[in-house]
């Protein structure tokens, strides 16, 4: 049994959103096509409260992708995004949200970013997906979504430390890019054993 995981194809990581990825839409169609042949669809979500730790806006002038320390490790400063029941929370018109089996909230803890499909940035606070997967059998995953280097190669990884087979189809994913944090991410995944396909 086979899965596929879209990470957080949301509007505010799409042009025109607040923390947008260049060509996040692009991705849509592709995802759309790519449902069709699994098993299982599940969807991941950013959810955060307003005033969530991981936004700049939190700690007074702090610029945005600036980076701090948390309790939990280093932390990106984001943007305000995905904002709880907002419309840049709201997954993008052009996804057939509808196919999914499962949807994965997220960065609900207001002190504890999440990129993470699996765990949030604490790494011991779970999302429950793991033991969905293997309850349903389903051991081989294919990640796609926003953003590469962030959410999409935080979930792969941890889905391959889980114990599942992880390909992340990088046409179907598109990537921030902060201070070539793609290509760290790209060796990440590599290192991991996670099969990427272009």
């Amino acid at each position: 049994m086979n899965a596929l995981i879209v990470i957080d194809p949301q509007n505010d990581f799409c042009p025109g959103g607040a923390l947008a990825v260049a060509g996040g839409d692009e991705i849509m169609p592709a995802i759309n096509t790519m449902m069709d042949d699994f098993d299982m669809v599940v969807l991941t979500q950013d959810w955060h409260p307003a005033g969530h730790s991981s936004f700049a806006s939190s700690h007074g002038d702090a610029a945005p992708f600036s980076v701090i320390d948390m309790p939990y490790g280093p932390q990106v400063l984001w943007p305000d995004h995905c904002i709880q029941a907002s419309t840049g929370a709201a997954f993008h018109p052009a996804l057939k949200a509808d196919r999914a089996d499962v949807i994965i909230r997220k960065g609900m803890h207001p002190a504890v970013d999440s990129y993470s499909a699996f765990f949030e940035n604490d790494k011991i606070t779970t999302t429950g997906l793991a033991g969905l997967l293997k309850a349903r059998g389903c051991l081989d995953l294919t990640f796609v979504g926003l953003a590469t280097d962030y959410c999409v190669a935080w979930s792969a990884r941890d889905g391959a430390a889980q114990g599942f087979a992880v390909t992340v189809a990088l046409t179907a994913c598109r990537a921030i890019d902060l201070d070539a944090s793609l290509d760290t991410a790209l060796d990440d995944m590599r290192a991991a054993g996670i099969r990427l396909v272009t």
